[in-house]
């Protein structure tokens, strides 16, 4: 691997340009993933938040899931946001230990920000903004909880998993992003 990482984001629909910014400002190469050959030699990917019904729909049109399941089968990082987090569940890619409850917080009226520690993320709190945000209502051994907002997990990994309800790149925080980098081997 270079010393400046290959992070696909999935690109889709939804919020990819701003996790774009935040992975190139701290070092990383970006590139956008929306058909299969996207994911060759990529060391990490993001799964970006926006409506989870219609990149359903574009995973399935563009013939991505299987190739989304090697990509994670691989052990390189994957980071969901929001939607990501949905799509990566027991019930959408199977990649994720996890059932996701989508608009667990309510609907878009509902959207909220909110400060809290996340495990293994140093200076303090994050500052998070949650959108029409899911939460985890199941998840099974292998997950560790990296946070909770009124007692449901909004931050989880699982193994070089990560997935939060919320988004980081929204709010110029890039600790989750480091976080995240951080999984890459060295």
């Amino acid at each position: 691997m270079s010393s400046s990482p290959l992070v696909g984001v999935l690109a889709l629909q939804g919020g990819f340009a701003a996790h774009e910014k935040v992975l190139q400002r701290l070092g990383a190469r970006s590139c956008q993933v929306r058909v299969p050959a996207d994911l060759d030699g990529l060391d990490a990917l993001v799964m970006p938040g926006g409506e989870s019904t219609v990149m359903t729909l574009g995973i399935e049109r563009e013939a991505l899931g299987d190739p989304l399941r090697a990509f994670a089968a691989t052990g390189k990082p994957i980071l969901g946001t929001c939607a990501g987090m949905i799509m990566l569940d027991r019930a959408h890619l199977g990649i994720l230990d996890v059932v996701a409850e989508r608009n667990a917080f309510g609907r878009q009226l509902h959207s909220f920000e909110a400060d809290f520690e996340v495990d293994g993320v140093d200076g303090g709190p994050v500052h998070a903004i949650f959108i029409r945000a899911p939460w985890v209502a199941e998840y099974g051994p292998e997950v560790t909880v990296l946070a909770e907002v009124d007692g449901h997990p909004v931050a989880i990994r699982q193994d070089n998993l990560l997935a939060l309800s919320f988004h980081p790149e929204l709010t110029g925080e890039d600790r989750i992003h480091r976080l995240f980098l951080g999984l890459l081997p060295s």
